[in-house]
């Protein structure tokens, strides 16, 4: 069979070989490589000690107790700088239901597949002098030309073993790919035994579904979660909303509403934190919805979902940066906006609460917001000219302050009390800044200042007028660059 077998992977089997010892590529990047999908990492499997490895290729580093030794590689490729190689291995126990109490190193690359989680994951290559062939114990080449994820042996033996692997079977079938599925067997096992989740940590949980969630399918991950029930252990509150009506204004309940949310986010590609605020911003509805039918209500909902999420981003051991930004998405994504009813004041306070940063997220989650209540559009005019205003409050007003002079400075240098004829003065001076702005600076202007102080009051109010009058142009002429950028009137 063919397969581009990098040079430096293969500089580490040869090494290996050289030396008498077994060698194979092993795992997910055979998966991928057989699936035409750049490997992420790669992994060599053999029969040496980690000594032996360590002999052989003494550019390395070990730091776990499972044997591996990571070979440095000098690649330009940084997916292949660093080569995993791990003796062959049994496992005995899982008293933690996820590593084992006790690891063995084993004679056979037979051995060492059989303790795998998934038949796509237990392929392993073999390349001689150019030759590769293919050991494929399990039908893994089978399941993967038909994107089914079934284990090695009995699921409930392997989910026993590690439960995790229950989660990491639902981020495989949304993350390798459309169409992918878990097989029946496997599928039942995961329900049957999802108490089992108890039992793994925050931090192992949060980064599958983090790996969910940057994925183009991460809605249908979460709703294989609800099937199989492993969601009521992560994020139980997502559940409060299932089959919970709404009201007028939206088409689905809760849940799916959020779900479907979320499918927007990652359709779009928009980034994390978009996706999870999506997933997560009216998490807060079960719990403030007063009467029922299209007339009920859910006063305080964002706020109260704000609450919750940084319940939930806590809970599953976020980065408090990621939580925070999250949180506050959720907390605001109810701003409320009509053209010819919200002012520039009402932008700016919500600017103020959310940061500028932070605004163009923010309406990525409201466009998925729209989206999800089953509206036609996910950016209407209103949106646009929402954009619109947030650039121009956001955008420094044109004043005196742009000056790199002041007040002070006309004082000093003509020797004058406060009066009129500063602002005049300074008024005159930022409209020679705006024509020229190279002029903005400290010498020039205090040369400008000592010329305008010999003028008479009169020639200074008809020059200020004037200076005026190219600063309203100048705001006229940018709210009309910032309007034509936007699409609005």
């Amino acid at each position: 069979m063919k397969a581009d077998i990098p040079k430096e992977v293969k500089f580490v089997l040869d090494g290996l070989k050289a030396k008498g010892f077994q060698a194979y590529v092993v795992g997910g990047c055979v998966r991928d490589l057989l699936s035409k999908r750049k490997p992420a990492d790669w992994d060599v499997t053999t029969d040496a000690a980690p000594e032996q490895i360590a002999s052989i290729f003494p550019d390395n580093f070990s730091d776990n107790k499972f044997g591996t030794v990571t070979v440095i590689a000098k690649s330009d490729d940084p997916t292949l700088r660093d080569i995993e190689v791990t003796p062959f291995r049994t496992e005995q126990n899982y008293t933690d239901r996820r590593h084992p109490d006790e690891v063995k190193w084993a004679k056979t690359i037979e051995e060492d597949l059989s303790r795998r989680d998934f038949t796509v994951n237990a392929l392993a290559l073999d390349e001689t002098d150019g030759e590769v062939s293919m050991i494929d114990l399990f039908d893994g080449q089978k399941d993967l030309k038909a994107k089914i994820l079934r284990t090695v042996g009995k699921a409930e033996e392997r989910f026993n073993e590690d439960a995790l692997r229950m989660l990491r079977a639902i981020r495989f079938s949304v993350t390798l790919g459309k169409d992918w599925e878990i097989e029946a067997k496997t599928k039942k096992a995961i329900s049957d035994n999802d108490y089992l989740l108890k039992e793994i940590s925050q931090e192992r949980i949060k980064e599958e579904l983090s790996k969910m969630i940057a994925s183009d399918e991460a809605a249908q991950g979460i709703e294989i979660l609800r099937e199989t029930g492993l969601l009521k252990y992560i994020i139980p509150e997502l559940l409060e909303g299932y089959k919970v009506g709404q009201n007028k204004h939206h088409v689905y309940d809760i849940y799916e509403h959020s779900i479907r949310c979320l499918d927007f986010a990652a359709k779009k590609k928009f980034n994390f934190h978009v996706r999870m605020a999506a997933l997560l911003h009216d998490i807060g509805k079960p719990r403030t919805k007063r009467g029922d039918g299209i007339d009920s209500t859910f006063y305080g909902h964002d706020i109260v979902g704000a609450r919750i999420a940084k319940q939930v981003l806590g809970r599953l051991k976020f980065p408090n940066k990621d939580a925070e930004k999250i949180t506050l998405l959720v907390r605001y994504h109810l701003f409320y906006y009509n053209v010819d009813e919200v002012g520039e004041s009402s932008i700016r306070r919500l600017v103020r609460n959310v940061g500028v940063e932070n605004m163009e997220e923010l309406l990525q989650v409201r466009m998925a917001d729209r989206i999800g209540s089953g509206c036609p559009k996910a950016e209407p005019y209103k949106l646009r000219h929402f954009k619109y205003l947030v650039e121009k409050v956001a955008q420094d007003p044109i004043s005196a302050k742009m000056l790199e002079a002041d007040g002070q400075d006309v004082m000093r240098i003509l020797a004058i009390k406060p009066g009129p004829k500063i602002g005049r003065i300074l008024d005159i001076l930022l409209g020679i800044v705006l024509i020229d702005p190279a002029k903005n600076d400290k010498g020039f202007l205090a040369d400008k200042i000592k010329e305008l102080g010999r003028l008479s009051e009169a020639e200074l109010m008809e020059m200020a007028q004037d200076a005026k009058e190219e600063r309203d142009q100048t705001e006229t002429k940018r709210d009309e660059m910032t309007k034509q950028k936007y699409w609005v009137t």
